[in-house]
């Protein structure tokens, strides 16, 4: 029996053995010359002709195709995994393979497509000599060994410095519960801002003959966004998961939304959009990334397009098209491990309905740019400026005035809310490079110099009208700065020294040293 994941023909020299024979027969071949010195040898020399027997094996796999014919798939060590989950997973793929090179390749494969199901603590697919009366062919044994504990859990406290505000977080994943591959989650998080969320889901990763992914969730979630622009949030919705694969993602979200104000000095615009509203949309994501890292990217390039319709199928609902575009490209210099990355984001949101541009948007759905994460590590869509405060940048429109209780009846000033854009532009240039220390380098310890720049437009409530691309273009907010970058196993550390290029009145930004905690998924 010889192991999948042991075997590796590119390493030896071609010999010519009987072509068309599969890798039992060319053992065999090879038994039938050496049979006689065998029965000669022991102790070492029965060990070393071994290894030129297997050897000679392998240059046989390297010299030409090997045809080859899968017989069956024999699986083990499933007590409670249905055996037809692992058979959908990789049987096809397995007696696809023409050649035995391609069989080793597809059994790579498929043991990273069983461990992906998270059910199961190891995965070994091995190739046996298939019946004697059926030459030509072979058996393949997977074998796998379940989860000692289907009951996993974390948790931890997390930091949010653009916001100010700490995070209590923990998750519950009980594996496999039907044997059909089924995880279910329940998460929580609670914020010392008031911020809370809660939810638990369901994910399969096939459904009888649906061969993608599903996963359904329910969720309650709470968000304040007092500070920035006043009023909080708080969700109760339903999403399901249609379609996931490596590149494309589609769900389906169904949501209750309600938008309050209790400290009563919102603006106008934050007043009407107050109450109750119900979002149905579709949500499409189609993404490649083929950067050579997440946390330090030195070469390769990425894409990410988020396009979501709201108001299906509830003419009374949330109706709007939201489009995304993400690019990001990362160049090697050649000296010092220096890298320049550089990024491109554009979104927009239209409301659909009849005379759509003198409708208003959604506020928690326009786009908001600001905050400390890096534009580098995450491919997640538009947000982001350094030196900037979250939702610190774009149209404004003033509180309230509230009179103050003071004896001489003065009025102050109530403050900006953040209102967010139906257009934003974002751009980053990142060069990164090694420090001098090897004590540095070692750790994976670098510097890095950027300059970010990005913009907010509103459109909607018949704003269009407004609009200059010319001015749009003069008015981009900037900033440039250098730092250090403390890369982790889980998250991207920077401390940078960010200087504001240019900002608008209402802006709020700030030159100076700051802090940064990047997650790259």
């Amino acid at each position: 029996m010889a192991t999948a994941a042991d075997q590796n023909p590119n390493n030896a020299e071609p010999r010519e053995p009987a072509a068309g024979a599969n890798v039992a027969e060319v053992a065999e071949e090879y038994e039938e010359e050496e049979e006689e010195e065998e029965e000669e040898l022991d102790g070492p020399a029965a060990v070393a002709a071994e290894r030129e027997k297997v050897q000679a094996v392998f240059k046989r796999l390297s010299s030409n195709p090997v045809g080859i014919r899968v017989h069956d798939v024999i699986i083990k060590g499933n007590t409670k995994t249905k055996e037809e989950l692992i058979e959908a997973e990789v049987a096809e793929l397995l007696r696809a393979a023409p050649t035995v090179q391609d069989l080793l390749r597809n059994a790579s494969i498929a043991s990273a497509r069983l461990r992906q199901l998270d059910v199961f603590d190891s995965v070994n697919i091995t190739l046996d000599a298939g019946p004697p009366e059926l030459p030509g062919t072979t058996n393949v044994v997977v074998e796998v060994v379940e989860a000692a504990n289907p009951i996993t859990g974390s948790a931890g406290v997390y930091s949010k410095p653009e916001a100010r505000s700490w995070s209590l977080e923990g998750s519950v994943k009980l594996k496999n519960l039907f044997g059909y591959g089924d995880i279910w989650d329940a998460s929580g998080a609670y914020g010392w801002d008031q911020t809370s969320e809660v939810g638990i889901g369901v994910s399969l990763p096939r459904f009888k003959s649906i061969p993608t992914p599903l996963m359904a969730r329910a969720s309650l979630s709470s968000q304040d966004w007092l500070k920035f622009s006043s009023y909080k949030e708080r969700l109760l919705g339903l999403s399901f998961g249609l379609l996931s694969t490596m590149q494309h993602d589609l769900s389906y979200n169904l949501t209750w939304r309600t938008l309050t104000d209790p400290s009563q000095v919102s603006s106008k615009s934050i007043r009407r959009q107050l109450g109750h509203n119900l979002l149905s949309a579709l949500k499409y994501t189609y993404k490649i990334d083929q950067r050579n890292s997440h946390l330090r990217p030195t070469k390769g390039y990425a894409f990410l397009s988020t396009s979501q319709v709201g108001g299906l199928w509830d003419s009374k609902g949330l109706r709007f098209f939201r489009q995304e575009f993400d690019v990001r490209g990362a160049v090697p210099l050649g000296f010092y491990n220096t890298a320049l990355n550089v990024g491109l984001g554009v979104g927009a949101i239209l409301p659909l309905g009849r005379g759509f541009m003198n409708l208003s948007s959604s506020v928690p759905d326009r786009f908001y740019l600001g905050g400390h994460s890096s534009p580098v590590c995450s491919l997640s869509g538009l947000s982001s400026l350094l030196g900037f405060r979250t939702r610190g940048i774009g149209p404004t429109e003033p509180r309230r005035l509230v009179p103050s209780e003071s004896e001489d009846g003065s009025v102050a000033s109530p403050g900006r809310d953040y209102l967010g854009g139906d257009l934003a532009v974002s751009a980053f240039a990142d060069l990164s490079f090694d420090l001098p220390l090897k004590l540095f380098r070692d750790a994976g310890i670098h510097g890095h110099a950027f300059l970010t720049a990005g913009n907010l437009a509103k459109l909607s409530d018949g704003e269009y009208k407004k609009f200059s691309l010319s001015e749009f273009g003069r008015t981009f907010r900037s900033s440039a700065g250098v730092g250090i970058i403390l890369p982790t196993k889980l998250f991207r550390v920077e401390v940078n020294y960010c200087y504001i290029l240019k900002q608008a009145e209402h802006d709020s930004g700030r030159t100076g040293i700051q802090f940064s905690f990047s997650s790259p998924l």
